[in-house]
């Protein structure tokens, strides 16, 4: 069969799932609710953008970056500084303070590279960087702690935050790939250059830290208390529900207003998502062939070799690295955006690390079609697991009495059926196709 029908029967076959999502009940397994195919597409196309980012890194370079985790989370916070209104009377209250902070915690970091790099060769380096760094914290701390105390006083039930620019949410996307690729910036002259498990450790460890400043600085996000409500590029549900010319089109179209309005904001996600992704599978695709391309492969294959014909190869990977972080930034920002909330607890390295990797092996790694359909597909059966070893659990159950140990035990393990799946999938692919569904050409 012919390279090109098969990866579209390939696609084809993930279309016809969340067909059968939509319109179909059978097998117990889909929900027969164009709501609920509509959900799966629309986080399964974030799912996409996500995979393509990594798939740069890994896919185009070989970087083992597994701090995904913290690259989407800062997408979202990027939602709550841009297009949320400022709580009023936080900044006069304590918001110039905390910028003085700011300013003056990387002053203090500035000073001491300055110290490193003057007093090179002395003794007394490492005293007068300690001396510097101590001071500088204590000053920092000083100025700082008086601000936030001030900001999170304010209203602490509702706000209790400084809020954002009051912008337009989509602003949010783009802004949420720069604080991811200026993080990925600071990791990559940090860690780049050095063997490959220091990446990895590095990026693991930056993504703890930017979620438990998230958890904990209630100033910035609220932490644990959450922002809710956050502005949309559609219309909430509510609104459309109280507008009486929507609800005459949806008994038009035979809906009623809940459905309708529910159909309508999802589908138009669904489309802004489409053409935010195809976007940048466009860009991916112009990447990969072009002497950029070609050289970060050579580089990937072999870097010995490709450093001896005079490519800088750490400058080449800190640029993929920063181009996959700022991907990975914008799909967080389109997440929290599609959520409506910010919730730093729900951000976890299995669903945002490890379901991206098996997106990307699964697809096929250096291949950005590949990324895209594992994304979807990969998605979808993570959703759809649970129910079907809920069916296939009372399947193997059916003749036992429903007090039984062992049948409420299966029952209740189901849940575990997404792992196991995730599993499976994965060796399986790795066994028959152990380059991906869409393997790089």
């Amino acid at each position: 069969m012919n390279q090109t029908v098969k990866h579209t029967l390939l696609f084809a076959a993930v279309g016809l799932l969340l067909l059968l999502e939509g319109t179909s009940t059978a097998f117990g397994v889909f929900s027969g609710s164009w709501n609920s195919s509509l959900t799966i597409l629309n986080m399964g196309l974030i799912s996409a953008i996500m995979a393509l980012g990594v798939n740069l890194q890994w896919g185009f370079a070989g970087l083992f970056n597994v701090g995904i985790m913290g690259f989407t989370a800062l997408g979202g916070l990027a939602v709550v500084l841009i297009a949320t209104p400022a709580t009023p009377g936080a900044w006069d209250a304590g918001g110039q303070r905390i910028l003085l902070a700011l300013i003056l915690g990387a002053t203090t970091i500035a000073a001491a590279i300055f110290v490193y790099h003057r007093m090179a060769g002395k003794r007394a380096r490492p005293l007068a960087m300690i001396a510097v760094l101590v001071a500088g914290f204590f000053l920092y701390r000083g100025v700082l702690d008086p601000g936030v105390e001030a900001v999170e006083s304010i209203n602490p039930a509702l706000s209790g935050n400084i809020g954002g620019l009051g912008l337009p949410v989509l602003l949010a996307w783009p802004v949420g790939g720069i604080l991811a690729a200026g993080v990925a910036w600071i990791i990559g002259k940090t860690a780049l250059g050095l063997r490959s498990d220091y990446l990895a450790i590095a990026t693991l460890g930056i993504a703890e830290i930017i979620l438990s400043v998230l958890k904990n600085e209630d100033w910035l996000s609220r932490g644990v208390k959450n922002v809710v409500g956050l502005p949309r590029p559609l219309p909430y549900e509510v609104d459309l529900q109280n507008d009486p010319a929507f609800v005459e089109q949806a008994a038009a179209w035979g809906f009623d207003a809940t459905t309708a309005s529910t159909l309508y904001v999802k589908l138009g996600y669904s489309l802004l998502f489409t053409a935010v992704l195809l976007v940048l599978l466009w860009m991916a695709q112009m990447a990969l062939r072009s002497p950029w391309g070609r050289m970060m492969r050579a580089i990937r294959d072999n870097e010995v070799a490709a450093n001896a014909m005079g490519k800088d190869v750490t400058s080449r990977h800190l640029q993929i690295f920063i181009l996959g972080s700022a991907i990975c930034g914008i799909a967080g920002a389109m997440m929290t955006t599609l959520d409506s909330q910010l919730t730093p607890g729900t951000y976890n390295p299995l669903r945002f690390t490890f379901l991206i990797w098996v997106m990307v092996i699964v697809g096929g790694s250096g291949n950005n079609f590949g990324a895209v359909l594992g994304g979807l597909l990969v998605w979808f059966l993570w959703i759809k697991v649970e129910p079907l070893g809920i069916m296939l659990m009372d399947l193997l159950t059916a003749g036992m009495a429903e007090d039984n140990g062992l049948r409420v035990h299966l029952l209740e393990s189901a849940a575990h059926m997404r792992l196991f799946t995730m599993g499976l999938v994965l060796l399986l692919v790795l066994r028959f196709s152990p380059r991906g569904l869409i393997p790089e050409k």
